[in-house]
């Protein structure tokens, strides 16, 4: 039996939109900002976790804040109907900084943020070890414009 995905309504949006300017924000200052009491937020940002609309909190960086930081776009080619396990796997790797679907000649693209060039190497071995990887190709990122 499969379980109806969760669709977010508009202040679920409103929430989602006011944690991605300010993870921290506390669930009295969501509370202010939204018009709505406490608990409401509560319960609404325990069923977006529940439900896995939100996957977590991180923290967002300056882009210039580490210039030694490995900056890759890669783009993969999954066998089969293996596309879901291989993206549970690929957003289980934290240098993994953003992952999407495509069309084309690849099935997913994937923003790698790696410390070291050591670390960058070992993040495509793992990736390209995933059962269901047919295919990939990496480019580095040298500047931004």
């Amino acid at each position: 039996m499969s379980v109806a995905k969760y669709i977010p309504d508009d202040l679920d949006r409103r929430i989602i939109g006011h944690l991605r300017a300010d993870g921290r924000a506390s669930l009295s200052k969501l509370s202010d900002v939204l018009g709505v009491a406490r608990g409401t937020v509560q319960n609404r940002l325990d069923r977006l976790i529940e439900t896995g609309t939100l996957m977590g909190f991180t923290v967002r960086v300056r882009e210039d804040y580490d210039e030694q930081t490995v900056h890759a776009v890669m783009m993969i080619e999954v066998v089969g109907k293996s596309t879901t396990q291989v993206i549970r796997k690929l957003r289980g790797l934290p240098e993994i900084y953003s992952l999407h679907t495509t069309n084309g000649n690849w099935d997913l693209v994937a923003n790698i943020r790696a410390i070291s060039l050591s670390d960058f190497d070992r993040v495509l071995r793992e990736v390209r070890m995933i059962d269901g990887v047919a295919n990939s190709e990496t480019s580095l990122l040298l500047s931004s414009l």
